[in-house]
């Protein structure tokens, strides 16, 4: 979670502060407060959509077929934005229609974001199945 924010603030803080002219220190404050938050919310997001996942196909979420994939990242920005909208409003100063298309932008941003970082990462880190095996998507 730390490398994907890392990562993620160090591409899209500029852009913010570009196209909204926020002071260096106002604007980080707002991207750290939503990284902040999506991280609180990520891994119970994963943890649910894994354990579901697990439970419908058997599939772990290494095995995660593409299509999945895009389902995964686009459920978890859908869902992050009840988070990050109020989070807009409050520390960025903007209306609501405002926070909203800046949490879309985000959004879409991230979730292609999202879809390459797991790929890469399930890739180079792979789920080892322990020799008991798994019940119910969890070691035994």
């Amino acid at each position: 979670s730390l490398w994907f924010e890392a990562i993620g603030l160090t591409l899209v803080t500029p852009v913010y502060l570009v196209a909204f002219g926020h002071g260096a220190w106002q604007g980080l404050g707002v991207m750290g407060a939503l990284s902040v938050a999506v991280m609180v919310w990520s891994p119970v997001h994963n943890s649910l959509f894994d354990m579901a996942e697990y439970r419908v196909t058997g599939r772990l979420a290494s095995d995660r077929p593409q299509g999945m994939r895009v389902v995964h990242a686009l459920s978890h920005e859908v869902t992050a934005v009840l988070v990050t909208v109020p989070l807009l409003v409050w520390l960025g100063g903007h209306g609501w229609i405002e926070a909203l298309t800046v949490d879309v932008l985000l959004s879409a941003f991230y979730a292609v974001y999202a879809y390459v970082f797991h790929m890469v990462y399930d890739r180079l880190r792979p789920i080892v199945v322990p020799q008991g095996g798994l019940q119910n998507g969890v070691a035994r």
